[in-house]
């Protein structure tokens, strides 16, 4: 084995978007990154192995994983091994982030640049690592958007499904107290943190591992929830997610396929909760909601 090199095999989703993809991936527990090629616009996964024997037997799994994510409607085209050198598969993607102005009160930017925010803007700084989430993608815009938009009328924040934890770093920028994140994944959290303490906010911001089914919330909840999960798990897990929005609290749901949102809200209608808005963007559907009042 030559300890320079790594084994990949690349995933590419002509579709353009990250989260599916990438939460399928997880689930594998396998190491891999992400970026998006602008020129193509094609996502590109790319999965990584010690060896030319674990690269090929991951190839082998991935082929049979891809036929069972097209019930998901994740169409991936898997291409053959290749090695890359270690110094260099960390720094390849980076040239396919770019800052990202969510407002006249928010910029967000790649560590690796040095765009400077303009007056009275905070600036978020963030390294995805092995996790995604730099706001690029529409789910996690319109997040953001939220958590700008609901600053200074919101106080407590549950970024749920934290990722790289940009969203709960975003609500303590802007003045949110009582932040919790959460994610399935260790290593997002990991990340997650290291990103705080970047951004001088890691005292701010309660970071913790688990999942939709059984996250216990805190007993106050919390003003404005951002659930940027798939779809077939909101629905899923809603009973214990309208558990962590207060009674005058608002709860955003992203990371919703166009074709599933009408489920969703209709599962989360079923909940007490209604409708206030919806935002479509390419192929993906967002929303908030709040309690029907008795």
């Amino acid at each position: 084995m030559d300890d320079e090199l790594l084994f990949a095999v690349e995933l590419s989703d002509p579709s353009g978007e990250f989260e599916p993809a990438s939460e399928l991936l997880n689930a594998l527990d396998v190491e891999f990154s992400s970026f998006f090629d602008r020129e193509n616009c094609t996502v590109r996964h790319t999965v990584y192995s010690l060896t030319q024997e674990e690269a090929e037997q991951l190839r082998e799994v991935l082929a049979g994983e891809l036929k069972n994510w097209r019930e998901f409607g994740v169409e991936l085209e898997m291409g053959e091994i290749f090695t890359i050198a270690k110094p260099d598969w960390a720094e390849a993607w980076k040239k396919y982030f770019k800052p990202i102005e969510i407002s006249e009160k928010l910029l967000i930017r790649p560590t690796w640049l040095d765009d400077l925010p303009r007056p009275g803007q905070k600036l978020l700084q963030i390294d995805p690592g092995m996790s995604f989430g730099t706001g690029q993608h529409a789910t996690t815009n319109y997040c953001l958007k939220c958590i700008d938009r609901f600053s200074g009328e919101k106080k407590s924040l549950l970024d749920a499904g934290c990722g790289s934890g940009i969203l709960a770093i975003a609500g303590a920028l802007l003045g949110y107290e009582g932040i919790d994140a959460f994610d399935f994944d260790p290593e997002a959290v990991n990340v997650a943190e290291e990103n705080a303490g970047l951004n001088q906010v890691a005292g701010k911001i309660g970071f913790s591992v688990g999942n939709a089914a059984d996250w216990p919330g805190r007993p106050e909840k919390y003003d404005l929830v951002c659930a940027n999960i798939l779809g077939h798990l909101l629905i899923a897990f809603r009973f214990n997610i309208v558990n962590w929005v207060s009674p005058d609290g608002v709860l955003v749901l992203s990371g919703i396929l166009d074709r599933d949102f009408d489920k969703v809200a209709a599962a989360f209608g079923e909940v007490g909760m209604y409708e206030m808005e919806r935002f479509r963007d390419k192929d993906w559907t967002s929303g908030i909601f709040a309690f029907e009042k008795r």
